[in-house]
């Protein structure tokens, strides 16, 4: 079978070929999917496992496992019974900006669907980093991240009561966490420390994010702050790895 050569920029070296050379069956018709992905555009119906078997006469088997990696590499998605090409993964920004502004920028409509809003005395492990003492009331806001009523993550905040008293009555769970605080709180964020990895999904998340147990996700915990300095919030965040990548600036002196 004959493979591209040709890689667009970012794309790995050689096409992920192996220096003796031997190129996995399922790897050749990975490939030659890909490009059938690039004719087909975002939204593009897949022709049937069997069909793609017969166009590129391989066993049913190999174009699956070509398809398994597809799809977690965000390329296609499940739509119904068949496989579509799916659009540009949402690139979220590794800054103090929320959520809301990040997909907005990308031209898509952020949403959310609450989950959960308690309240609860904090334990010991919490109260440091929210800046709390033991037994001190928190909050515990869950939901579920849409981008054009896409389900794409899972977010639970953790807040302290005394800090937004209100939360439970004077919130719509629908907006921004940020925008609240600032806007009616007048409480600024000045800084965060944030600590990323790959994780699988629990069983619960995978159900609330309608996505399969196996698809790896992109874990962010965060903890910030005030512009005072003091601890404000932890923040732990699930996104679909199919569906997100994160972006930074980076510059140097020279």
């Amino acid at each position: 079978m004959d493979y591209p050569n040709d890689q667009h920029p970012g794309a790995p070296v050689k096409a992920g070929i192996p220096e003796h050379g031997r190129i996995p069956k399922y790897y050749v018709v990975k490939t030659q999917i890909a490009a059938l992905l690039d004719e087909l555009g975002a939204g593009g119906l897949l022709p049937t496992e069997r069909d793609l078997a017969l166009r590129y006469e391989v066993a049913r088997e190999t174009v699956r496992q070509a398809l398994r990696e597809l799809l977690l590499e965000g390329r296609v998605r499940r739509a119904g019974r068949g496989t579509v090409v799916a659009g540009p993964k949402l690139e979220q920004p590794l800054a103090l900006a929320s959520y809301t502004e990040g997909v907005r920028r990308q031209g898509r409509q952020p949403g959310r669907t609450l989950i959960s809003l308690d309240r609860f005395p904090c334990p010991p492990e919490l109260a440091a980093e929210i800046g709390v003492e033991r037994g001190e009331h928190v909050w515990h806001l869950e939901r579920v991240l849409l981008a054009d009523d896409e389900r794409v993550g899972l977010e639970s905040t953790y807040v302290a009561v005394e800090r937004v008293p209100r939360l439970d009555v004077a919130f719509d769970p629908d907006s921004s966490f940020y925008a609240y605080l600032r806007d009616e709180l007048g409480i600024a964020f000045g800084a965060a420390d944030e600590r990323i990895e790959t994780v699988l999904a629990t069983p619960r998340e995978a159900l609330l994010i309608g996505t399969p147990p196996a698809l790896p996700m992109l874990l962010i915990h965060r903890i910030s702050r005030d512009t005072e300095g003091r601890p404000l919030e932890r923040v732990r965040t699930l996104f679909r790895g199919d569906r997100f990548s994160f972006t930074t600036h980076l510059s140097g002196r020279g």
